[in-house]
């Protein structure tokens, strides 16, 4: 029998009610119980990872130190766990039907016929297993995508229903997310959704050990023991999750309505210690009670759908309660920055210039970071952004004129910007970009080393275009220094415009290692940078 508990969280009634956020949190307190815990994501689509889809249809892509393209809700989980994730953490039916129909190309099966039941769900329940195999963990939180009663779950939830009857009740439990809706014109909150939802769940097979339900007011004993009893569920595992002021108030929020603890009941796991919860509380004490605040312009493409960039609004967060500091983000389309660039960007504290693919929006970004760089506002540009400051830098202070990325402009004169030398080769467009953690060697006493409080860093990347180094000796000579370069192929990591305060461009992603208990160096650099600016030109 396996020494390794397996936790399931499925959906119902709509998406978006924040599975991720529950696992997160279930993961947090169970960790501050003393178990090592990791968490991962079964997604229901074919793609066979998210590094193909439009940010508009799937949010960021979050990029592990593995190199693996994977679901926001990874972040989420890094986020609050502290414990980096990997390729083994994220799975989607994509990745399941290409595993099995490349088996059988090869003969694996020996001419059997494949099916759904049980090729299908035999390498689902393999990746189920998979983080368990190296014993490092004592749960493992499996989240599944999507709701339950949707065609693309359905080999999933077979699967969870087979696994849970092999593993037996000891070893794997069913959590199970639904809604509590509050009607206005009945003034009272509905069951009924939450009763066909688990419904639905059982007729696959499975019956929930604890109901989560989402509300956006209080349940009442009567309305617990109602749903209690339509669904199959004990009372006491009835838990309400309310909407909160911010999702790290989760933790604390699912705590007192003993989450934790029925879990451990329904595993048959001890209590061990009660939850040190301290640095998360001091956490939120910070983030809610700020003594201070600024503005700051976080420029980008995808700014309708602020998931695109979820990871780097959580930094700021992270980096504002660090600095006792409210970090006010305007998400500004970078397409409208064509004209009256300076009454747009001139009144904020910092600018962000975001990262992203493609042309569109590329000149408005420009035009933010000479405004930035020319007055003096703190910069911090991301992947895409640093190379934008790089060839804004080009055009208007060494003159360039059509100084481009060769992304943008394959016949550009000053192909300040270009493709790797690796990729130029490369056609197909899955999982083929500069993926996952690299050095980085930083020069003492720039802003970057000064922040990480050391020269000799690593970082995520996610690209295909590069600074073109053989313009690095006009770009110092300007003023426009490569502080961070990976130390194998020489690449520049990081730029900084030495005349400024505080205008620091990278390659890679830091938004994608700020953690709770860890903001990223940077991004608190970035705000302090902002706040002494904002104190000096108020």
């Amino acid at each position: 029998m396996s020494s390794t508990k397996y936790i399931f969280v499925t959906g119902g009634v709509t998406s978006s009610l924040g599975k991720g956020i529950i696992s997160a949190s279930l993961a947090k307190l169970l960790q501050a119980r003393g178990y090592s815990v990791t968490i991962q994501k079964f997604d229901p689509y074919i793609n066979v990872d998210p590094g193909t889809l439009n940010p508009y249809e799937h949010g960021e892509c979050y990029v592990t130190d593995d190199g693996a393209e994977t679901d926001l809700d990874l972040g989420h989980y890094e986020r609050f766990l502290n414990v980096p994730t990997s390729q083994d953490n994220n799975v989607t039916t994509g990745r399941i039907y290409y595993k099995v129909i490349t088996q059988e190309r090869q003969g694996a099966f020996l001419g059997k016929t494949v099916q759904v039941v049980p090729h299908i769900t035999d390498e689902i329940k393999r990746n189920f297993k998979a983080l368990g195999e190296n014993g490092n963990f004592d749960i493992i939180i499996t989240e599944i995508g999507g709701c339950v009663g949707d065609i693309e779950a359905l080999p999933f939830i077979e699967a969870v229903r087979q696994f849970k009857w092999e593993m037996g009740d000891n070893n794997v439990i069913t959590i199970h997310l639904t809604l509590v809706p509050f009607l206005k014109s009945a003034g009272e909150l509905k069951t009924k959704p939450t009763q066909h939802s688990v419904k639905q769940l059982s007729e696959s097979g499975i019956q929930p050990d604890i109901l989560v339900c989402r509300t956006e007011y209080h349940l009442s004993q009567e309305i617990r023991k109602k749903i209690a009893l339509f669904s199959n569920v004990q009372q006491n595992c009835v838990i309400e999750s309310i909407d909160a002021e911010t999702i790290y108030d989760v933790p604390l929020l699912m705590k007192k309505e003993k989450l934790d603890i029925r879990v451990l009941q329904k595993l048959r796991l001890e209590e061990k210690q009660e939850p040190n919860l301290d640095s998360w509380k001091e956490f939120l004490g910070k983030l809610k009670n700020p003594t201070s605040e600024i503005n700051i312009a976080l420029i980008g493409k995808y700014v309708e759908l602020k998931d695109a960039y979820k990871s780097i609004a959580e930094s700021f967060i992270h980096a504002g309660a660090m600095n006792e500091c409210k970090v006010n983000l305007e998400w500004i389309q970078s397409e409208k920055l064509l004209e009256n660039v300076y009454e747009t960007i001139s009144e904020f504290d910092g600018v962000l210039v975001a990262p992203g693919f493609g042309e569109r929006g590329f000149e408005g970004k420009i035009n933010a970071v000479k405004i930035a760089r020319e007055n003096k506002i703190p910069f911090f540009g991301i992947c895409l952004g640093m190379q934008c400051s790089v060839v804004e830098f080009a055009r208007n202070v060494l003159k360039m004129d059509d100084a481009a990325s060769t992304e943008m402009n394959p016949n550009t004169n000053y192909p300040v910007i270009n493709m790797m030398e690796e990729q130029k080769s490369i056609t197909q467009k899955g999982g083929t970009m500069r993926l996952g953690s690299f050095q980085c060697e930083l020069l003492p006493n720039s802003n970057a080393a000064k922040a990480y409080g050391t020269t000799k860093i690593n970082e995520r990347h996610r690209h295909r275009y590069e600074f073109n180094s053989h313009f690095k000796e006009q770009f110092t000579k300007a003023g426009m220094t490569p502080t961070g370069i990976n130390p194998e192929s020489g690449l520049v990591e990081i730029v900084e415009v030495m005349d400024h305060p505080w205008f620091v461009g990278v390659q890679f992603h830091p938004e994608l290692k700020s953690t709770v208990l860890n903001p990223h160096p940077l991004f608190v650099a970035f705000v302090k940078a902002s706040l002494e600016y904002s104190k000096t030109k108020n």
